[in-house]
Order: C-alpha cells, then sequence, then structure tokens
C-alpha cells in the first residue's frame, strides 16, 4: 500500500513484485494483514456494485478495495504503533503469515519460547476461552524411563502424559502420550493418541491421529513422503479424520404430555 498524508491510502498493489517501499526505508513495504473495518451500508453498496460488474474477478484485494478508494477515503491503520498492555515497552508487535506450512509452524514454536514474541500469559491481555471445559493437564508415572513430562512446551487442557516425553512442541486438548513415547519439535492437534515407545518430530499432527505403538513420524524422509506430505524445510504433516462429539439429548416427552393434560389437550406456551 501507498500511503498519503494522515496514512490515507492513495494506492493498492495487489502481490506486484516491485511495490513502492516505505519512504525512507527501501527494505520494507506497508502490507495489508487482510483486517477491514467497514460501516455497513458502505460494506453493502461495495459488495453489490463489484457482483453487478461482469469485468470485476470479484476479489477483495484486487478490485474491491482499489475501486473504492477511487470514491471514498480509506485510511491504514499501522500495526508498528500497537502496543500491547502488559508487554515491555520496545516490544515490537507481533505478525506472522501462516500462508504456508513452514510458517504456521514456526508461529507456533514462536509461542513456546522462553520469552515468547506474542505472550499467550499476559494477565493484561488475556485471550478469551473456548466453550470446551477440559480438566488440567496431567503428568504420571514417576519411574526410570517411564516418567511423564514436558519441557520448553505448551501442554492444553486434558493432555495426559501417561510416562512419555514432551520436548520443545506444542499439544493440543485431550492429546494422550503413553508410556516411552517421544514427541519432539512438534504440533499436535486435538484428541490425538501417541502410542507406547512411538516416536514423533519436527511434525505437525492434524486432529485425531492415533500414532501406533513403536511407530515413527519424522526420522525417515522417504516413508513419510510416501505416507504424508512433507514441506519444503522438512516438516510432516500427518492429515486426520472426523471426530464424534457426544450431544446431551434432553427427552422432553412426558414433560410436553403432561402439559399438554394440564391445558386440556392443547399444549400452552409458558
Amino acid at each position: 500500500m501507498e500511503l498519503g498524508q494522515n496514512e490515507r491510502i492513495v494506492r493498492f498493489h495487489e502481490k506486484k513484485i516491485d511495490a513502492p517501499t516505505i519512504p525512507g526505508n527501501p527494505e520494507q513495504i506497508f502490507a495489508s494483514m487482510g483486517n477491514y473495518v467497514f460501516t455497513a451500508e458502505v460494506l453493502l453498496r461495495e459488495l453489490y456494485a463489484d457482483a453487478a460488474n461482469e469485468e470485476s474477478s470479484h476479489d477483495f484485494g484486487k478490485d474491491i478495495l482499489p475501486s473504492l478508494m477511487q470514491r471514498a477515503n480509506v485510511y491504514a491503520y499501522n500495526f508498528a504503533y500497537n502496543h500491547i498492555p502488559g508487554d515491555p515497552p520496545g516490544v515490537l508487535p507481533y505478525w506472522r503469515d501462516v500462508g504456508t506450512i513452514d510458517a504456521f509452524y514456526e508461529a507456533n514454536m514462536d509461542l513456546r519460547a522462553i520469552i515468547p514474541a506474542l505472550n499467550l500469559y499476559n494477565a493484561q491481555w488475556p485471550l478469551g476461552p473456548t466453550r470446551e471445559t477440559y480438566p488440567p493437564a496431567k503428568f504420571v508415572f514417576d519411574q526410570e524411563e517411564r516418567r511423564g513430562h514436558a519441557i520448553d512446551s505448551i501442554i492444553s487442557g486434558g493432555c495426559i502424559l501417561s510416562g512419555g516425553l514432551v520436548r520443545n512442541s506444542v499439544l493440543g486438548r485431550a492429546v494422550r502420550v503413553h508410556s516411552g513415547a517421544v514427541v519432539e519439535d512438534s504440533v499436535i492437534f486435538d484428541n490425538c493418541d501417541i502410542g507406547r515407545n512411538a516416536r514423533v518430530r519436527r511434525a505437525i499432527l492434524d486432529k485425531n491421529i492415533q500414532v501406533p505403538e513403536g511407530a515413527t513420524i519424522g526420522y525417515d524422509r522417504e516413508k513419510d513422503r510416501n505416507l504424508h506430505h512433507v514441506s519444503e524445510n522438512g516438516i510432516v504433516v500427518v492429515e486426520g479424520g472426523r471426530s464424534s462429539v457426544e450431544v446431551t439429548v434432553f427427552n422432553l416427552g412426558p414433560a410436553i404430555e403432561r402439559r399438554k393434560g394440564r391445558f386440556g389437550g392443547e399444549e400452552k406456551p409458558r
């Protein structure tokens, strides 16, 4: 983006290799983070107009925003000015484009750093919880070569490390790591089960993966490529499956029948 006075956007270059750089900073450009704020009236007007334009490819960055800038004042919010409450002065705002598997992996690794660029534990900038309620993570067994523990890792609620080792990793909710298993430098999504003596290294496991006892992921490049997707930087991505969700069902039949009887055979609203 090119900015004028008061950070008004004057031009928008969609994925242009030779886009103009920031004035006085030839190494950087102003890039759109993809967050837009509109009044509803303006947004609907522009969407309807673009839908009726047969020459438009109906892309937000390529068509709608450049067209809007010809008729309205569009301003940029400079993310570099954004200071998170609770962060030390001088800490740069955190933003990472996770458009690739490797970038997504690195973003997760950022979270588990000793001094993270994005601090999930900042009490002055709390993250809202999800609806699901999981018990705290649990680490069990305290025997030689059978000790559930994690090092330099993030372990979410509902996880059970049953004699397994987790190092430099991020575990989602309700992950189980069984005795003798080792998980290193990996991102493990919800509801995965790492079998006894299994080893997982430099991998991303989708939800609901069951790693069999004694299996290895991330140790044999050719084997991994035959079974899974491997990124440019060697991150093994293992596809998961759908999970069933238990739903509490209330049987309202008897209550409705009683209400019908009370009101002479006709159900009355409360």
